[in-house]
């Protein structure tokens, strides 16, 4: 309401809330709870902190700077009263790259022409590859697919993009499904070139 006061009436305002204007003004006259006073100093100590780290700090090590200056807090509380000064962390991770095209190979044709809807089972499998940080670095998984199911049929996860990921988890697809209409010689030679199959991904990628 304080936001609209000028340019409408305070008692239109009310109205609209479903308050009555006494009660509005006795809220504004009212102190400030000792929680909302203790907010208010904890944001300025908040942004202190994440102007000196030059904008960088995220929740985590704001929290160990206000336990570090004996500001005994939550994460939780941290995380929102960042939110509502409207200051965030800065990640530092770099983009791990999941496609690594060979330039010298030609590109999968596209059987599906981008038409990613089946009439019924394995009909059409897509498939992707993504990673997973851990403590340990990245891991990296390729899943299958059935595109009439939404349900996944084959995976695999290593800690390399190699092409034996891939085939791993169109071997087990191909084990738990035993399709009948399946060309093995279609799928498997472009891996034993190390180009790609046409297994087609949604979003773009070819596995």
């Amino acid at each position: 309401m304080n936001a609209h006061r000028a340019t409408h009436r305070i008692a239109t305002l009310c109205r609209a809330l479903g308050v009555s204007p006494s009660g509005y003004y006795a809220w504004r006259q009212r102190p400030l709870s000792l929680r909302a006073r203790a907010d208010v100093t904890l944001s300025a100590q908040i942004q202190a902190i994440h102007t000196r780290s030059r904008g960088t700090y995220g929740v985590p090590r704001v929290h160990a700077e206000l336990a570090a200056e004996g500001v005994r807090i939550g994460r939780k509380r941290v995380a929102r009263l960042m939110r509502a000064v409207g200051v965030q962390g800065v990640s530092r991770r770099k983009a791990q790259r999941t496609t690594r095209r060979d330039p010298a190979a030609a590109p999968a044709p596209d059987l599906v022409s981008r038409a990613f809807a089946a009439a019924g089972p394995d009909r059409l499998w897509v498939a992707d590859i993504t990673y997973i940080p851990t403590w340990a670095g990245f891991l990296y998984l390729a899943v299958v697919l059935d595109a009439w199911s939404r349900r996944v049929i084959g995976w695999a996860m290593a800690t390399h993009l190699r092409t034996e990921l891939v085939l791993d988890a169109l071997n087990m697809a191909v084990a738990q499904r035993r399709p009948t209409t399946v060309n093995r010689a279609h799928l498997w030679a472009p891996l034993s070139r190390g180009r790609c199959p046409p297994v087609h991904g949604q979003r773009g990628r070819r596995l």
